[in-house]
């Protein structure tokens, strides 16, 4: 009868430190469990750029020509001259034919006003205009016709010359570079800031394409909706992008 007590309690001992490393197994499993899930959705968020600096490889140069008379005869006389001297302007200066575009002709009636300076309906004369532009890859050519067609006036002309607009015609493939260095810079950042704490990042949750900012070499704008520089040769393009990674 001792026997059997003493086995019984022996069984019974056994049975509670099974339940009881059975119950600290699952607890640590559960705890580990949590943890890991816990700490996987904790994310750190980040913003890469990247920056290039780039010079335009095409531009557009525009500018116009004027010419006014008492007559409508003669002020058309006068401008064809002008858009002779223009034209011939344009091919001394190396631009072919076909690059020069001239707009249609514009006609404004000329007015006598009054004696308070109020315009009556009397005819006293016509201003006729003409619109020229010209296309090139030779940036540098349209840069210097800018600031040089003005010597037309010398020549009777009357010119005026609207600053280039400059561009960049591989800004795609660009586009595509900048976004992938500028990952790589957010995942950097990403990386040193986990590895202060004592952890590493893991799987990317999110990731956002900011806009791209095409500014004047060594300008700061910055706008929400992007800039587009087209008065400046040289230009600096930006590239952002915002990440978020989980931390392990």
């Amino acid at each position: 009868m001792n026997n059997t007590n003493v086995t019984n309690k022996s069984n019974f001992t056994i049975l509670a430190i099974v339940l009881a490393v059975g119950f600290i197994i699952g607890a640590w499993i559960i705890s580990s469990t949590w943890r890991y899930v816990s700490r996987s959705n904790v994310t750190v968020t980040v913003t890469g750029s990247a920056s290039e600096n780039i010079t335009s490889d095409f531009a557009i140069w525009r500018g116009s020509f004027s010419a006014e008379s008492g007559t409508l005869a003669d002020a058309f006389s006068s401008l064809k001259s002008s858009k002779d001297k223009v034209n011939n302007y344009l091919l001394s200066k190396g631009f072919t034919q076909d690059r020069i575009i001239m707009s249609s002709i514009n006609t404004m009636n000329l007015y006598e006003n009054d004696n308070q300076g109020i315009p009556t309906n009397i005819i006293t004369g016509y201003r006729l205009s003409q619109d020229v532009s010209i296309e090139s890859n030779d940036v540098n050519k349209i840069d210097n016709l800018s600031r040089e067609a003005t010597d037309l006036i010398n020549e009777g002309v009357e010119i005026n010359s609207i600053p280039p607009e400059f561009s960049y015609t591989k800004l795609g493939d660009l586009k595509i570079r900048m976004i992938g260095r500028a990952a790589a810079d957010a995942k950097e950042r990403a990386e040193q800031i986990a590895e202060s704490t004592g952890n590493s990042i893991g799987e990317v949750r999110s990731s956002r394409m900011g806009v791209m900012q095409i500014n004047a070499k060594n300008s700061t704008e910055v706008s929400d909706y992007g800039v587009n520089n087209t008065s400046s040769l040289e230009k600096t393009v930006t590239s952002v992008v915002n990440m978020s990674f989980s931390i392990r």
